[in-house]
């Protein structure tokens, strides 16, 4: 079972309503038993790190999420602030994250570009998975971004104020900086395929 999870800061309703016109079904998790049947999770974003890690904690997910994605080897895909908690840490409130990955996310320098970065931006991914990600025009609105300590979870660059990562992975894990379920054919090729790794 598809499971999006449903919190303050999130976009779920939006995730949903993309996965079922891709002809899936997916329903909420709003506490750590919603996740027991998972197959896949998906942890969109569009509020802040801070909020969205004390929504977490509220909702007792946090272990939860640690036991099913870090342990059990659940596919999991984070969006926007999504993929940001997966991090260490946050420029963003101070906010210490979920630490699945090594590494921080930092704000933009706003004396060289505009925050949020907000629109269309070329993603050029550099690993082929899953099932070959195109190189497309993807939406963005972030005004921070993760700095990952190992270069080899880089999925995909964008381009704001020099190269980011736009998206990361390593074994179960997938997360993009931009919003699947806001970018058009681009992005639901990109969930479509996510999904398709569960069989």
């Amino acid at each position: 079972m598809i499971k999006i999870i449903d919190y303050k800061a999130g976009n779920a309703p939006s995730v949903l309503h993309t996965i079922n016109h891709l002809g899936y079904d997916a329903c909420f998790a709003r506490c750590g038993d919603d996740l027991k049947d998972a197959t896949h999770i998906i942890l969109p974003g569009v509020g802040s790190a801070g909020a969205t890690m004390d929504s977490l904690r509220e909702m007792n997910l946090i272990s939860a999420l640690e036991t099913a994605v870090m342990q059990q080897k659940v596919l999991f895909l984070g969006i926007c602030v999504g993929m940001q908690i997966i991090f260490e840490h946050s420029e963003e409130e101070n906010t210490r994250c979920l630490e699945w990955l090594k590494g921080r996310v930092v704000k933009y320098d706003v004396s060289k570009v505009r925050i949020p970065q907000m629109g269309w931006n070329q993603v050029k991914f550099i690993k082929n998975v899953p099932q070959n990600a195109q190189d497309e025009y993807f939406y963005f609105v972030n005004s921070y971004y993760a700095e990952p300590e190992d270069r080899s979870v880089i999925w995909g660059t964008a381009e704001y104020n020099g190269q980011f990562a736009a998206a990361v992975c390593r074994n179960n894990i997938y997360a993009t900086q931009f919003h699947v379920e806001k970018s058009g054919e681009a992005g639901m090729y990109i969930l479509k395929n996510f999904i398709g790794l569960g069989g």
